[in-house]
Protein backbone atom coordinates (compact mmCIF):
# COMPACT_ATOMS: atom_id res chain seq x y z
CA UNK A 1 0.00 0.00 0.00
CA UNK A 2 1.33 3.70 -0.80
CA UNK A 3 1.99 6.49 1.54
CA UNK A 4 -0.64 7.71 -0.32
CA UNK A 5 -3.48 5.34 -0.03
CA UNK A 6 -2.12 5.18 4.07
CA UNK A 7 -2.44 8.71 4.42
CA UNK A 8 -6.18 9.28 3.28
CA UNK A 9 -7.41 6.48 5.01
CA UNK A 10 -6.24 7.54 8.29
CA UNK A 11 -7.56 10.87 7.73
CA UNK A 12 -10.53 8.94 8.21
CA UNK A 13 -9.68 7.31 11.11
CA UNK A 14 -10.32 10.07 13.16
CA UNK A 15 -12.69 11.92 11.04
CA UNK A 16 -13.50 15.03 14.20
CA UNK A 17 -9.55 15.61 13.92
CA UNK A 18 -9.56 16.21 9.86
CA UNK A 19 -12.40 17.83 10.27
CA UNK A 20 -11.27 20.24 12.82
CA UNK A 21 -8.17 21.07 11.01
CA UNK A 22 -9.74 20.79 7.55
CA UNK A 23 -12.25 23.67 9.00
CA UNK A 24 -9.54 26.18 10.73
CA UNK A 25 -8.07 26.12 6.56
CA UNK A 26 -11.15 26.49 5.48
CA UNK A 27 -11.88 29.85 7.39
CA UNK A 28 -8.86 31.62 6.63
CA UNK A 29 -9.29 31.12 3.10
CA UNK A 30 -13.10 31.90 3.15
CA UNK A 31 -12.50 35.01 5.30
CA UNK A 32 -9.69 36.02 3.48
CA UNK A 33 -10.62 35.74 0.57
CA UNK A 34 -13.87 37.50 0.89
CA UNK A 35 -12.17 40.46 3.02
CA UNK A 36 -9.58 40.80 0.22
CA UNK A 37 -11.79 40.40 -2.59
CA UNK A 38 -14.35 43.74 -0.85
CA UNK A 39 -11.48 45.50 -0.41
CA UNK A 40 -9.75 45.22 -3.89
CA UNK A 41 -13.20 45.46 -5.10
CA UNK A 42 -13.37 48.89 -3.57
CA UNK A 43 -10.72 50.01 -4.95
CA UNK A 44 -11.28 48.85 -8.79
CA UNK A 45 -14.74 50.42 -8.53
CA UNK A 46 -13.22 54.10 -7.10
CA UNK A 47 -10.38 53.95 -10.03
CA UNK A 48 -12.74 52.98 -12.29
CA UNK A 49 -14.92 56.00 -11.35
CA UNK A 50 -12.75 58.71 -11.37
CA UNK A 51 -10.69 57.69 -14.59
CA UNK A 52 -13.82 57.01 -16.76
CA UNK A 53 -15.69 59.62 -15.94
CA UNK A 54 -12.93 62.36 -15.92
CA UNK A 55 -9.24 61.65 -15.93
CA UNK A 56 -9.35 59.20 -18.90
CA UNK A 57 -6.35 56.34 -18.43
CA UNK A 58 -3.91 58.84 -20.31
CA UNK A 59 -3.37 62.36 -21.44
CA UNK A 60 -1.31 64.38 -23.34
CA UNK A 61 -0.29 67.59 -21.25
CA UNK A 62 2.35 70.55 -21.05
CA UNK A 63 4.98 69.48 -18.98
CA UNK A 64 4.19 72.32 -16.39
CA UNK A 65 0.65 71.66 -15.90
CA UNK A 66 0.25 68.72 -13.90
CA UNK A 67 1.81 70.92 -11.15
CA UNK A 68 0.21 73.85 -12.25
CA UNK A 69 -3.20 73.66 -13.51
CA UNK A 70 -3.28 77.38 -15.18
CA UNK A 71 -4.26 78.29 -18.31
CA UNK A 72 -1.23 79.51 -19.05
CA UNK A 73 0.39 75.89 -18.92
CA UNK A 74 -2.11 75.23 -21.58
CA UNK A 75 -1.03 73.87 -25.29
CA UNK A 76 -2.15 74.16 -28.98
CA UNK A 77 -2.04 70.99 -30.47
CA UNK A 78 -0.85 70.04 -33.83
CA UNK A 79 -3.38 68.27 -35.84
CA UNK A 80 -0.15 66.31 -37.48
CA UNK A 81 0.63 64.75 -33.83
CA UNK A 82 -2.77 64.65 -33.17
CA UNK A 83 -3.19 61.87 -36.32
CA UNK A 84 0.15 60.17 -35.56
CA UNK A 85 -1.49 59.09 -32.22
CA UNK A 86 -4.28 58.08 -33.45
CA UNK A 87 -3.01 56.22 -36.24
CA UNK A 88 -1.02 53.79 -33.33
CA UNK A 89 -3.44 50.47 -32.69
CA UNK A 90 -4.70 50.64 -29.38
CA UNK A 91 -5.56 54.35 -29.88
CA UNK A 92 -9.23 54.90 -30.73
CA UNK A 93 -9.20 59.10 -30.38
CA UNK A 94 -7.69 61.89 -28.95
CA UNK A 95 -10.36 64.22 -27.37
CA UNK A 96 -9.23 68.41 -26.52
CA UNK A 97 -9.62 69.41 -23.24
CA UNK A 98 -9.82 72.82 -21.58
CA UNK A 99 -9.84 72.69 -17.79
CA UNK A 100 -10.77 75.73 -15.65
CA UNK A 101 -12.27 77.22 -13.00
CA UNK A 102 -14.71 79.36 -11.43
CA UNK A 103 -17.18 80.49 -9.54
CA UNK A 104 -20.33 79.58 -10.23
CA UNK A 105 -24.04 81.88 -9.19
CA UNK A 106 -27.66 80.47 -9.50
CA UNK A 107 -29.88 82.87 -7.20
CA UNK A 108 -27.67 83.13 -3.82
CA UNK A 109 -25.86 80.25 -4.19
CA UNK A 110 -22.68 80.46 -5.38
CA UNK A 111 -19.80 77.43 -5.52
CA UNK A 112 -16.47 76.98 -6.70
CA UNK A 113 -16.53 74.49 -10.07
CA UNK A 114 -14.55 72.47 -12.09
CA UNK A 115 -15.33 74.09 -16.02
CA UNK A 116 -14.64 71.91 -18.43
CA UNK A 117 -14.57 72.08 -21.83
CA UNK A 118 -15.66 68.99 -24.21
CA UNK A 119 -15.92 67.52 -27.54
CA UNK A 120 -19.46 66.29 -26.60
CA UNK A 121 -19.92 63.89 -29.48
CA UNK A 122 -16.10 62.40 -28.34
CA UNK A 123 -16.92 62.59 -24.89
CA UNK A 124 -19.90 60.67 -25.27
CA UNK A 125 -18.51 57.74 -27.23
CA UNK A 126 -15.22 58.00 -24.46
CA UNK A 127 -16.69 58.10 -20.97
CA UNK A 128 -20.64 57.29 -22.07
CA UNK A 129 -21.68 61.05 -20.86
CA UNK A 130 -24.52 61.28 -22.98
CA UNK A 131 -25.51 57.81 -20.87
CA UNK A 132 -24.97 59.51 -17.45
CA UNK A 133 -28.31 62.18 -18.17
CA UNK A 134 -30.59 62.00 -15.17
CA UNK A 135 -33.87 60.53 -16.09
CA UNK A 136 -35.28 60.30 -12.58
CA UNK A 137 -35.21 62.09 -9.57
CA UNK A 138 -36.67 61.41 -6.61
CA UNK A 139 -36.90 64.61 -5.12
CA UNK A 140 -39.53 65.58 -2.06
CA UNK A 141 -42.65 66.67 -4.28
CA UNK A 142 -41.85 63.24 -6.37
CA UNK A 143 -41.98 61.26 -3.34
CA UNK A 144 -44.94 62.54 -1.67
CA UNK A 145 -47.10 62.12 -4.89
CA UNK A 146 -45.58 58.20 -5.05
CA UNK A 147 -46.96 57.71 -1.94
CA UNK A 148 -50.39 57.98 -2.36
CA UNK A 149 -49.89 55.71 -5.67
CA UNK A 150 -51.13 52.18 -6.12
CA UNK A 151 -47.70 50.74 -5.21
CA UNK A 152 -46.44 47.33 -3.09
CA UNK A 153 -45.92 48.75 0.75
CA UNK A 154 -42.19 47.60 0.29
CA UNK A 155 -41.50 49.56 -2.48
CA UNK A 156 -43.33 52.67 -1.06
CA UNK A 157 -40.75 52.07 2.06
CA UNK A 158 -38.25 51.78 -0.17
CA UNK A 159 -39.01 55.14 -1.73
CA UNK A 160 -38.32 56.99 1.49
CA UNK A 161 -35.04 55.94 2.06
CA UNK A 162 -34.23 56.55 -1.46
CA UNK A 163 -35.05 60.00 -1.43
CA UNK A 164 -32.88 62.67 -2.81
CA UNK A 165 -31.39 59.82 -5.08
CA UNK A 166 -31.34 60.65 -8.70
CA UNK A 167 -30.94 57.94 -11.41
CA UNK A 168 -29.72 57.67 -15.03
CA UNK A 169 -31.60 54.46 -15.71
CA UNK A 170 -34.65 51.86 -14.59
CA UNK A 171 -31.71 48.89 -13.93
CA UNK A 172 -30.70 51.07 -10.56
CA UNK A 173 -33.66 52.57 -10.05
CA UNK A 174 -35.27 49.08 -9.64
CA UNK A 175 -32.84 47.48 -7.73
CA UNK A 176 -33.14 49.95 -5.23
CA UNK A 177 -36.83 49.96 -4.78
CA UNK A 178 -36.97 46.32 -4.81
CA UNK A 179 -38.99 46.21 -8.09
CA UNK A 180 -39.33 42.74 -9.46
CA UNK A 181 -40.21 42.47 -13.26
CA UNK A 182 -43.62 41.36 -12.36
CA UNK A 183 -44.18 44.62 -11.03
CA UNK A 184 -42.46 46.43 -13.34
CA UNK A 185 -45.77 47.24 -15.07
CA UNK A 186 -47.39 48.37 -12.44
CA UNK A 187 -44.99 50.98 -10.55
CA UNK A 188 -42.77 52.16 -13.47
CA UNK A 189 -45.37 54.02 -15.28
CA UNK A 190 -46.09 56.37 -11.95
CA UNK A 191 -42.10 56.30 -11.09
CA UNK A 192 -42.36 58.11 -14.97
CA UNK A 193 -45.35 60.34 -14.59
CA UNK A 194 -44.23 61.77 -11.01
CA UNK A 195 -40.02 61.73 -10.99
CA UNK A 196 -38.64 61.35 -14.50
CA UNK A 197 -37.15 64.65 -16.07
CA UNK A 198 -36.55 65.95 -19.40
CA UNK A 199 -32.85 66.07 -20.01
CA UNK A 200 -31.02 66.93 -22.97
CA UNK A 201 -27.35 66.66 -24.05
CA UNK A 202 -24.69 69.30 -25.43
CA UNK A 203 -24.97 70.16 -28.84
CA UNK A 204 -21.64 71.01 -31.16
CA UNK A 205 -22.82 74.40 -31.83
CA UNK A 206 -24.76 75.28 -28.61
CA UNK A 207 -22.12 77.83 -26.91
CA UNK A 208 -24.60 78.62 -24.22
CA UNK A 209 -25.98 75.77 -22.84
CA UNK A 210 -24.14 73.92 -20.09
CA UNK A 211 -24.47 70.30 -18.41
CA UNK A 212 -24.22 70.26 -14.70
CA UNK A 213 -23.58 67.31 -12.25
CA UNK A 214 -26.29 66.16 -10.20
CA UNK A 215 -25.03 66.98 -7.01
CA UNK A 216 -24.07 71.31 -8.05
CA UNK A 217 -27.61 71.08 -9.38
CA UNK A 218 -29.25 70.34 -6.00
CA UNK A 219 -26.65 72.71 -4.18
CA UNK A 220 -27.65 75.35 -6.46
CA UNK A 221 -30.61 74.95 -6.45
CA UNK A 222 -30.77 74.90 -10.51
CA UNK A 223 -32.95 72.86 -12.59
CA UNK A 224 -33.30 72.84 -16.12
CA UNK A 225 -33.58 76.07 -17.97
CA UNK A 226 -32.26 77.92 -15.22
CA UNK A 227 -29.42 79.87 -16.60
CA UNK A 228 -25.83 80.03 -14.20
CA UNK A 229 -23.45 82.78 -14.09
CA UNK A 230 -19.70 81.53 -14.40
CA UNK A 231 -17.14 84.29 -13.49
CA UNK A 232 -12.97 83.60 -13.35
CA UNK A 233 -9.87 84.30 -14.89
CA UNK A 234 -9.04 83.97 -18.46
CA UNK A 235 -6.07 83.69 -20.20
CA UNK A 236 -3.11 85.31 -19.74
CA UNK A 237 -5.02 87.27 -16.84
CA UNK A 238 -7.99 88.44 -18.51
CA UNK A 239 -11.03 88.42 -17.45
CA UNK A 240 -13.73 85.65 -17.75
CA UNK A 241 -17.76 85.85 -17.18
CA UNK A 242 -20.61 84.45 -18.45
CA UNK A 243 -24.05 83.24 -18.65
CA UNK A 244 -25.22 79.89 -19.07
CA UNK A 245 -28.49 77.55 -19.16
CA UNK A 246 -28.73 74.65 -17.91
CA UNK A 247 -28.98 72.29 -20.90
CA UNK A 248 -28.86 68.52 -18.89
CA UNK A 249 -28.10 67.43 -15.77
CA UNK A 250 -25.59 64.15 -15.09
CA UNK A 251 -25.13 61.89 -12.52
CA UNK A 252 -21.36 60.78 -12.30
CA UNK A 253 -20.74 57.66 -9.77
CA UNK A 254 -17.47 59.40 -7.82
CA UNK A 255 -19.34 62.26 -5.74
CA UNK A 256 -16.34 64.38 -5.22
CA UNK A 257 -16.57 65.45 -9.20
CA UNK A 258 -20.53 65.23 -9.64
CA UNK A 259 -20.46 67.81 -6.53
CA UNK A 260 -18.23 70.64 -8.63
CA UNK A 261 -18.44 70.13 -12.49
CA UNK A 262 -19.57 72.24 -15.04
CA UNK A 263 -19.07 70.50 -18.50
CA UNK A 264 -19.90 72.83 -21.70
CA UNK A 265 -18.19 72.85 -25.79
CA UNK A 266 -14.81 73.05 -25.71
CA UNK A 267 -15.01 76.52 -28.06
CA UNK A 268 -17.20 78.48 -25.62
CA UNK A 269 -14.58 77.15 -23.04
CA UNK A 270 -12.24 78.71 -25.27
CA UNK A 271 -14.74 81.97 -25.59
CA UNK A 272 -15.16 82.33 -22.19
CA UNK A 273 -11.55 82.41 -20.93
CA UNK A 274 -10.56 84.05 -24.16
CA UNK A 275 -8.30 81.24 -25.42
CA UNK A 276 -8.91 80.49 -28.70
CA UNK A 277 -7.61 77.38 -30.33
CA UNK A 278 -6.30 76.33 -26.43
CA UNK A 279 -6.12 73.00 -24.44
CA UNK A 280 -4.89 72.15 -21.12
CA UNK A 281 -5.14 68.42 -21.80
CA UNK A 282 -5.58 65.62 -24.77
CA UNK A 283 -7.63 62.57 -23.52
CA UNK A 284 -6.22 59.77 -25.71
CA UNK A 285 -8.52 56.86 -25.35
CA UNK A 286 -7.79 53.12 -25.32
CA UNK A 287 -8.87 49.92 -26.61
CA UNK A 288 -7.37 47.89 -23.98
CA UNK A 289 -6.34 50.03 -20.94
CA UNK A 290 -4.63 47.40 -18.47
CA UNK A 291 -1.72 48.35 -17.24
CA UNK A 292 0.60 46.18 -19.79
CA UNK A 293 -1.18 47.93 -22.70
CA UNK A 294 -1.13 50.91 -21.47
CA UNK A 295 2.63 51.15 -21.29
CA UNK A 296 3.38 49.43 -24.24
CA UNK A 297 1.52 52.46 -25.55
CA UNK A 298 3.28 54.74 -23.79
CA UNK A 299 6.49 53.96 -24.92
CA UNK A 300 5.08 53.67 -28.87
CA UNK A 301 3.53 56.78 -29.08
CA UNK A 302 6.15 58.49 -26.54
CA UNK A 303 8.48 58.84 -29.89
CA UNK A 304 6.14 61.70 -31.22
CA UNK A 305 6.33 63.74 -28.20
CA UNK A 306 8.45 66.38 -28.21
CA UNK A 307 9.07 68.74 -25.39
CA UNK A 308 7.38 70.91 -23.68
CA UNK A 309 4.47 68.09 -24.49
CA UNK A 310 4.61 64.83 -21.98
CA UNK A 311 2.37 61.73 -21.31
CA UNK A 312 0.76 61.15 -18.46
CA UNK A 313 -0.81 58.02 -17.34
CA UNK A 314 -3.47 57.62 -14.98
CA UNK A 315 -1.53 56.75 -11.82
CA UNK A 316 0.23 59.92 -11.68
CA UNK A 317 -2.83 62.07 -12.63
CA UNK A 318 -4.46 60.63 -9.76
CA UNK A 319 -1.03 60.49 -7.38
CA UNK A 320 -2.93 61.52 -4.18
CA UNK A 321 -5.68 58.90 -4.58
CA UNK A 322 -3.78 55.94 -5.62
CA UNK A 323 -1.54 57.26 -2.44
CA UNK A 324 -4.50 57.13 -0.65
CA UNK A 325 -5.71 53.67 -1.30
CA UNK A 326 -2.22 52.20 -1.46
CA UNK A 327 -2.16 53.43 2.05
CA UNK A 328 -5.80 51.41 3.24
CA UNK A 329 -4.54 48.95 0.85
CA UNK A 330 -1.22 48.22 3.39
CA UNK A 331 -3.89 48.46 6.53
CA UNK A 332 -5.72 45.66 4.93
CA UNK A 333 -2.65 43.17 4.47
CA UNK A 334 -1.97 43.74 8.08
CA UNK A 335 -5.54 42.70 9.02
CA UNK A 336 -4.80 39.84 6.87
CA UNK A 337 -1.87 38.76 8.22
CA UNK A 338 -3.17 38.81 11.65
CA UNK A 339 -5.92 36.66 10.47
CA UNK A 340 -3.46 33.96 9.27
CA UNK A 341 -1.26 34.70 12.45
CA UNK A 342 -4.56 33.33 14.14
CA UNK A 343 -4.99 30.19 11.59
CA UNK A 344 -1.56 29.22 11.80
CA UNK A 345 -1.43 28.87 15.75
CA UNK A 346 -4.53 26.44 15.28
CA UNK A 347 -2.81 24.78 12.48
CA UNK A 348 -0.24 24.09 14.96
CA UNK A 349 -2.44 23.50 17.63
CA UNK A 350 -4.36 20.88 15.73
CA UNK A 351 -0.38 19.18 14.91
CA UNK A 352 0.89 18.96 18.54
CA UNK A 353 -2.68 17.75 19.37
CA UNK A 354 -2.55 15.08 16.44
CA UNK A 355 0.95 14.21 17.09
CA UNK A 356 0.25 13.81 21.16
CA UNK A 357 -2.58 11.79 20.76
CA UNK A 358 -0.72 9.63 18.30
CA UNK A 359 2.51 8.98 19.78
CA UNK A 360 1.99 5.74 20.94
CA UNK A 361 0.84 4.34 17.66
CA UNK A 362 3.76 6.34 16.23
CA UNK A 363 6.10 4.34 18.71
CA UNK A 364 4.23 0.91 17.82
CA UNK A 365 4.80 1.22 13.89
CA UNK A 366 8.02 2.33 14.23
CA UNK A 367 9.00 -0.52 16.67
CA UNK A 368 7.67 -3.14 14.38
CA UNK A 369 10.05 -1.96 11.72
CA UNK A 370 8.30 1.43 9.76
CA UNK A 371 11.02 3.49 8.81
CA UNK A 372 11.00 6.80 10.26
CA UNK A 373 11.14 8.54 6.89
CA UNK A 374 8.08 6.53 5.76
CA UNK A 375 6.33 7.58 8.78
CA UNK A 376 7.34 11.18 8.46
CA UNK A 377 6.47 10.94 4.83
CA UNK A 378 2.53 9.38 5.77
CA UNK A 379 1.90 12.03 8.18
CA UNK A 380 3.29 15.05 6.12
CA UNK A 381 0.54 13.83 3.49
CA UNK A 382 -2.28 13.40 5.76
CA UNK A 383 -1.80 17.25 6.65
CA UNK A 384 -1.36 18.12 2.92
CA UNK A 385 -4.31 16.87 2.22
CA UNK A 386 -6.05 17.93 4.74
CA UNK A 387 -5.20 21.71 3.83
CA UNK A 388 -5.77 20.71 0.66
CA UNK A 389 -9.57 19.98 1.81
CA UNK A 390 -9.48 22.94 3.21
CA UNK A 391 -7.99 25.69 0.75
CA UNK A 392 -10.00 24.06 -1.80
CA UNK A 393 -13.61 23.97 0.02
CA UNK A 394 -12.91 28.01 1.34
CA UNK A 395 -12.43 29.11 -2.84
CA UNK A 396 -15.55 26.90 -3.44
CA UNK A 397 -18.08 28.42 -1.33
CA UNK A 398 -16.38 31.73 -1.21
CA UNK A 399 -17.01 32.08 -5.36
CA UNK A 400 -20.52 32.29 -5.30
CA UNK A 401 -21.09 35.04 -3.41
CA UNK A 402 -17.79 37.03 -4.61
CA UNK A 403 -19.19 36.98 -8.08
CA UNK A 404 -23.00 37.46 -6.33
CA UNK A 405 -21.67 40.56 -4.57
CA UNK A 406 -19.80 41.86 -7.94
CA UNK A 407 -22.86 42.32 -10.44
CA UNK A 408 -25.10 43.12 -7.45
CA UNK A 409 -23.08 44.87 -4.80
CA UNK A 410 -23.77 46.46 -1.49
CA UNK A 411 -25.27 49.51 -2.19
CA UNK A 412 -25.18 51.95 1.05
CA UNK A 413 -28.08 54.41 2.60
CA UNK A 414 -28.82 57.01 5.07
CA UNK A 415 -26.16 58.12 7.10
CA UNK A 416 -23.64 55.61 5.83
CA UNK A 417 -24.01 56.73 2.10
CA UNK A 418 -23.42 60.25 3.00
CA UNK A 419 -20.26 59.52 4.63
CA UNK A 420 -19.24 57.70 1.74
CA UNK A 421 -19.75 60.38 -0.51
CA UNK A 422 -18.12 62.89 2.32
CA UNK A 423 -14.94 61.06 1.13
CA UNK A 424 -15.10 61.20 -2.55
CA UNK A 425 -16.70 57.81 -2.55
CA UNK A 426 -19.22 56.40 -4.56
CA UNK A 427 -21.43 54.47 -1.46
CA UNK A 428 -21.65 50.98 -3.02
CA UNK A 429 -19.41 48.78 -1.84
CA UNK A 430 -18.36 45.67 -4.94
CA UNK A 431 -16.13 42.46 -4.65
CA UNK A 432 -13.67 42.21 -7.36
CA UNK A 433 -14.10 39.45 -9.69
CA UNK A 434 -11.50 36.16 -8.84
CA UNK A 435 -7.80 36.82 -10.10
CA UNK A 436 -4.16 37.16 -8.98
CA UNK A 437 -5.21 37.46 -5.25
CA UNK A 438 -6.95 34.07 -5.13
CA UNK A 439 -3.70 32.53 -5.98
CA UNK A 440 -1.65 34.66 -3.39
CA UNK A 441 -4.26 33.94 -0.32
CA UNK A 442 -3.64 30.04 -1.83
CA UNK A 443 -0.22 30.07 -1.60
CA UNK A 444 0.13 31.59 1.85
CA UNK A 445 -2.08 28.90 3.57
CA UNK A 446 0.13 26.20 1.92
CA UNK A 447 3.51 27.56 3.14
CA UNK A 448 1.46 27.51 6.62
CA UNK A 449 0.63 23.87 6.05
CA UNK A 450 4.70 23.56 4.58
CA UNK A 451 6.03 24.76 7.76
CA UNK A 452 3.47 22.77 10.19
CA UNK A 453 4.27 19.40 7.92
CA UNK A 454 8.30 20.27 8.62
CA UNK A 455 7.59 20.95 12.43
CA UNK A 456 5.55 17.48 12.57
CA UNK A 457 8.26 15.43 10.57
CA UNK A 458 11.19 17.21 12.83
CA UNK A 459 9.00 15.74 15.83
CA UNK A 460 8.69 12.06 14.27
CA UNK A 461 12.31 11.62 13.26
CA UNK A 462 13.31 12.92 17.14
CA UNK A 463 10.57 10.22 18.78
CA UNK A 464 11.94 8.41 21.45
CA UNK A 465 10.44 4.48 20.67
CA UNK A 466 10.59 3.57 24.78
CA UNK A 467 9.13 7.09 25.96
CA UNK A 468 6.45 6.88 23.37
CA UNK A 469 5.25 3.16 23.96
CA UNK A 470 4.90 4.04 27.95
CA UNK A 471 2.68 6.49 27.24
Amino acid sequence: MTNFQLAWRNLWRNKRRTMITSASVFFAVFFALLMRSFQLGAYDRLFQNVIESYTGYMQLQEKDYLDDRILDNGFFPDTSLVRKIENDPNITEVLPRLESFALAAAGSRTQGVIVMGIDPKGEDRATGLGHRLVKYRLDDSAVNSLQHQDIPARTRKLIKVFSGYSYSGTARLMADLGIDEKDSAMILPAIRKFASIRNSYLDSSDTSGILIGNGLSEYLKAGLGDTIVLIGQGYHGASAAGRYRVKGIVNLPAPDIDNRIVYLIVTAAQQLYDAPGLVTSAVICLKRNDDNSLEKTRLRIGRFIKDPLVLVPWRKLNELLVNQMEADNKSGLILIGILYLVIAFGVFGTVLMMLAERRREFGMLISIGMQKRKLAGMISLELLFVGIIGVAAGIAVSLPPVFYAHYHPIRFTGQMARMYEDYGFDPVMPTLLPGGYYLWQTVVVLVILIIAVGFSARRIFRINIINSMRT
